[in-house]
């Protein structure tokens, strides 16, 4: 038996392996996969498939790096490319190791402290500055929100020709109901399935006919034109971005309370279990830069050249695809603006409530009853409601991102400091800190988006 030992005083809490021991050489990609779903706590049945056993070990990792490319992220990448061309496709190589470094930190510390990334940051901060980086996510998070229901609605009314005042409602109506009404292993599933929509951006790509040459030139020769820094900084900020931190970290304790661990049981982990979350998370941060990558191409092949470089919502860059593309492709890129949305919003919504409730001490948690947690689902309700408001306010959603962005890009470099200093604490972290390989690239990123912070205010 792996002994895990706690030394905060609570008492001593184990926990058994639940894949094959570490010793274990998983080679065979049937028994990599059996091994990383029973090290998640996931059924093994003997007849299922080696790509059965992967789907079903897969988890936050992928929600959570499908949720990076919302309709905001969407129409961000869309702008790049079409203002831009090819030059900025390297960026897609760039973020890829930052993001999965970054969530993969705040997954550890979810899962090795049982906790929630606020909560372990109470174990280290004051709470009063705390709450102020839990407000400024609830803002970043409600502009973005009002900002993502806006490219939804434009999207399905492009395809119904039904107002997109209507959408709004609809749309936020049934994000609303499925987070309060919906389990949580009902809810993770559909959204799960939701990433597949990533897809959707890579076949419009292709469809487009690129020239597999050029485009390889444009990924290993990096140029930033002195005009697309604002740009740069944009797509760093999109890609980083705060309320994704915190989302990965609650999901994990959720992930751990879903197969019946409670108290000190969720606390630390085995080796099976982080490299299970290692492959999770680096299949979802790949598949989110994967689609950015399609998203600045297709719209790089299409827009740019017929100096269609002003638009600034997602739904303007559709409507323009549609003579260029094709309506195939315009079909797909729209809807994957409706799926990215519909699994984006409750991350954005969630992500506030669970910063709220750890900081304050709430009863929190998708599967508990709305009676029961009144203050965690009353923050998803209002950040819900106001999103919905700001888009009856005719507030300018282009407007809305880039106050987003501000937020963002001042409170994400501080956040990573925070990460990468309660990461690396061994008491906080059970004896199971990150590697230094993992905290020197997350400190990397935290002086970058510092400079991209600075950039951002002086440009």
């Amino acid at each position: 038996m792996t002994t895990v030992h706690e030394p905060d005083g609570d008492g001593l809490a184990t926990r058994e392996p639940s894949g094959a021991p570490a010793s274990t050489p998983l080679l065979h990609p049937l028994v990599a996969a059996q091994g990383i779903a029973r090290a998640l706590g996931r059924p093994v049945g003997a007849g299922m498939s080696g790509l059965r056993h992967f789907w079903r070990a897969l988890g936050p990792g992928v929600i959570t790096g499908a949720a990076d490319d919302d309709p905001s992220g969407i129409a961000t990448y869309s702008i790049a490319g079409a203002q831009f061309g090819t030059q900025l496709l390297w960026t897609a190589l760039l973020t890829w190791p930052l993001m999965a470094a970054v969530q993969m930190m705040c997954a550890r510390i979810g899962m090795v402290t049982g906790r929630g990334l606020a909560a372990a940051f109470r174990q280290k901060f004051p709470r009063p500055v705390i709450l102020v980086a839990a407000t400024a996510l609830l803002l970043a998070n409600t502009l973005n929100i009002g900002a993502d229901l806006s490219g939804m609605a434009d999207a399905a009314e492009m395809l119904t020709r039904v107002s997109s005042a209507v959408w709004v409602l609809v749309f936020g109506t049934a994000i609303g109901w499925a987070t309060l009404r919906l389990r949580y292993a009902t809810f993770a599933h559909a959204l799960k399935w939701l990433a597949l929509v990533l897809f959707a951006y890579v076949v419009a790509a292709v469809e487009v006919g690129p020239h597999w040459g050029a485009v390889l030139t444009a990924v290993v020769t990096p140029r930033v034109p002195r005009a697309a820094w604002p740009t740069l900084v944009g797509i760093l900020g999109t890609t980083i971005s705060p309320y994704l931190f915190f989302w990965q970290a609650s999901q994990e304790v959720e992930e751990e309370k879903a197969i019946g661990r409670l108290g000190h049981q969720r606390r630390g982990a085995t080796q099976d279990e982080i490299v299970a979350r290692k492959v999770d998370v680096g299949l979802g941060t790949l598949f989110s830069n994967v689609a950015m990558f399609f998203i600045i191409l297709t719209t790089a092949l299409t827009l740019n050249p017929h100096g269609l470089t002003n638009l600034e919502t997602s739904g303007e860059v559709a409507a323009a695809l549609r003579p260029l593309a094709g309506r195939f492709a315009t079909l797909l890129y729209t809807v994957g603006l409706l799926g990215v949305g519909a699994l984006a919003i409750p991350t954005l919504s969630g992500s506030a409530a669970y910063a709220f409730a750890e900081t304050f001490g709430w009863r929190q948690g998708i599967d508990e009853r709305p009676r029961r947690a009144r203050a965690f689902y009353g923050v998803i309700v209002l950040s819900l409601l106001a999103g919905i408001a700001l888009d009856f306010a005719h507030v300018n959603p282009v407007r809305a991102l880039y106050w987003t962005a501000i937020v963002n890009g001042v409170l994400a470099p501080f956040l990573l400091v925070g990460i990468a200093l309660t990461a690396a604490d061994r008491e906080l972290m059970q004896g199971q800190p990150s590697s230094r390989l993992g905290q020197t690239v997350v400190w990397v990123t935290a002086v970058l988006m510092f400079g991209a912070a600075a950039g951002m205010l002086l440009l």
